[in-house]
């Protein structure tokens, strides 16, 4: 055999050699750098539509994740909290009201003491001084919602703001209070006939906001909440079998009876209303007679049906009477509209 093709085969030899010490049985060599794959799928081209077609699928996307928006702040001064559920979460943002109601305190009569109480109290708030967050409580129809509609009216061209706020929808409380933490300025939250069952994540969330989360309560908001119950919480016999008596007769509430209580203690100012008198409920049907355009005469010869509408109703309340002067003031005809909304 000649020399170059003995050469030849033991370089070859020693190669492979090489070869099969430095790659373990069984297992392929690695590709030497720059060496292409026979097996590898080709490089996948991406058309330029196709990519900004999903960028602008992001993007729609994006905005219907859930999120909370900042309103326009000068459609409204009251505006209202809702949530629309969607396929990728709940939905939350603030409706400005655009036509609110127009009652003013002078409309409700016989309420006087619960109105100072409310003015002095939310004086202080827009004034930027201390406040406190109201529960009114009483029976219904009375004025409590109203009152508050009123000071709404009363105090927004000092820069006073209404966000009204389902029940249902208290959960959502940290996240209002920190949507309006910085503006300039001042919100109540309204809650609006608040009652709550025992186990439901609103109580707790107002009672987060209130007075009992790690983070201090923004400086511009209060809460003020209307409730036929002082304690929000209802009340039953067997809760008082919880109750404890010390050796000096000390009575030491339940466990259950001291969480029911805790939330309305939260509140710093508890203001009762009350049922009217037949004088009280007369005066008021008059009021809101003659805001509808009604005579001295009418008024008083519309007396004994106003009793009796009342009486149909078992109740003399300010709501009754403002319905009793609808009803008559339709029945006879006139038209002119109330600044009173229901």
């Amino acid at each position: 055999m000649p020399t170059t093709g003995l050469k030849a085969k033991a370089a070859r030899s020693g190669r492979r050699l090489e070869r099969e010490t430095l790659v373990p049985q069984g297992q392929e060599p690695l590709a030497q750098p720059g060496a292409l794959d026979p097996l590898a799928p080709p490089a996948l081209m991406i058309p330029a539509t196709l990519v900004n077609q999903l960028q602008a699928l992001i993007t729609q996307l994006s905005d219907l994740m859930p999120q909370v928006r900042s309103p326009d702040w000068d459609a409204s001064v009251a505006f209202r909290w809702r949530r629309r559920p969607s396929a990728l979460g709940v939905q939350a943002w603030l409706a400005p009201v655009r036509h609110r109601s127009a009652l003013s305190l002078d409309d409700l009569q016989h309420i006087d003491d619960q109105k100072q109480t409310l003015v002095r109290n939310t004086r202080q708030f827009v004034e930027g001084r201390a406040a406190n967050n109201v529960l009114l409580t009483g029976s219904r129809g009375t004025g409590k919602s109203s009152v508050i509609k009123a000071l709404l009216n009363a105090f927004h061209s000092q820069g006073l703001r209404m966000i009204e706020v389902d029940k249902a929808d208290l959960v959502d409380l940290p996240d209002i209070v920190e949507l309006v933490a910085e503006r300039p300025e001042r919100f109540v939250i309204f809650c609006d006939d608040l009652s709550f069952e025992a186990g439901e994540g609103a109580y707790k969330a107002l009672k987060t906001v209130l007075d009992g989360s790690i983070a201090a309560q923004s400086d511009n908001v209060l809460v003020y909440a209307t409730s036929n119950r002082r304690h929000l919480m209802p009340e039953f016999m067997r809760e008082n079998l919880e109750t404890r008596y010390g050796d000096e007769g000390e009575i030491h509430p339940g466990e259950t009876v001291e969480e029911k209580i805790s939330l309305s203690e939260r509140f710093g100012l508890w203001v009762p209303f009350y049922p009217f008198s037949q004088d009280h409920y007369l005066h008021v049907v008059a009021h809101w007679m003659g805001q509808l355009g009604a005579s001295p005469a009418q008024i008083d010869k519309a007396r004994g049906d106003a009793l009796r509408f009342a009486l149909e109703r078992g109740s003399r309340s300010g709501r009754v009477a403002w319905q009793f002067a609808k009803d008559w003031i339709g029945q006879h005809g006139h038209r002119r509209r109330s600044r009173r909304s229901d």
